[in-house]
């Protein structure tokens, strides 16, 4: 007989730590706070919907612009500033915020309709895949693993600031592209950061489902403007390419 014994494939394993470990970080959030997300995520898809119907109303009439943008952050602070315990008030002003804000990135979506329409539904199938995907992380992961990066996120955030008014004395596209590339990746950074800071949260006893999905709704727009715009000019810089060809 070998001196060595074969061993049995443990649940320690390269293989199987990840999900073992995984599936009891799971179960680490509270059943009550589980019913707390899925409120979370069933009012940030109805945001969602009634944001797509303010782009739409835009590209009907053109009521998008600067004015919407304020009336969104108008919106925004009214609901902030409303009491957890109005529900049914602070959900439609939810909605209306979310109508506004879908109004005010309309002219961006109508472009994208007249440049090339699977450019929207690609942008808006990666944003939710990747918001998808970073979400579960956040929950699989342990309990406030990621919530170290929110000084990072911020200052990243103040710093894509200095950057906006860097550009606007200076002039340049590097500003832009910095904005761009940068701020994706703080959005998305803020995607982790948020669904662990929202699950915390819930575990103190902060059921505020409407503050919630109103914050995700934001990181969900921040970065689908982002990715937009980016495979917007990829493409339009591909047409480019195809033109000098041609000639």
């Amino acid at each position: 007989m070998n001196s060595v014994e074969s061993q049995p494939q443990s649940a320690s394993s390269p293989s199987n730590s990840w999900s073992d470990d995984s599936l009891k970080n799971i179960h680490q959030i509270h059943p009550v706070v589980q019913a707390h997300l899925k409120r979370v995520y069933l009012s940030l898809c109805f945001a969602l919907l009634s944001s797509a119907f303010g782009a739409y109303l835009h590209t009907c009439w053109n009521i998008g612009g600067v004015l919407t943008t304020f009336a969104t952050l108008g919106v925004i602070c009214w609901l902030q500033a409303m009491p957890p315990h109005e529900t049914q008030i602070r959900v439609c002003l939810l909605m209306v915020a979310a109508l506004l804000q879908g109004a005010s990135i309309g002219p961006l979506i109508k472009l994208a309709i007249n440049l090339n329409p699977s450019i929207l539904v690609s942008a808006f199938v990666g944003t939710s895949i990747a918001f998808a995907c970073f979400s579960v992380a956040a929950m699989l992961a342990r309990r406030k693993e990621y919530l170290y990066l929110g000084g990072l996120l911020s200052s990243g955030l103040s710093l894509l600031i200095w950057v906006h008014f860097a550009s606007s004395i200076f002039g340049g596209s590097w500003g832009f592209k910095i904005s761009l590339y940068f701020g994706l990746l703080v959005f998305v950074g803020y995607m982790v950061y948020d669904t662990q800071d929202i699950i915390e949260r819930a575990h103190l006893g902060d059921f505020d489902y409407v503050a919630h999905a109103l914050i995700l709704f934001t990181d969900f727009i921040a970065v689908f403007v982002r990715i937009l715009i980016i495979m917007m000019k990829n493409s339009d810089d591909r047409e480019e390419r195809r033109k000098r060809r041609r000639d």
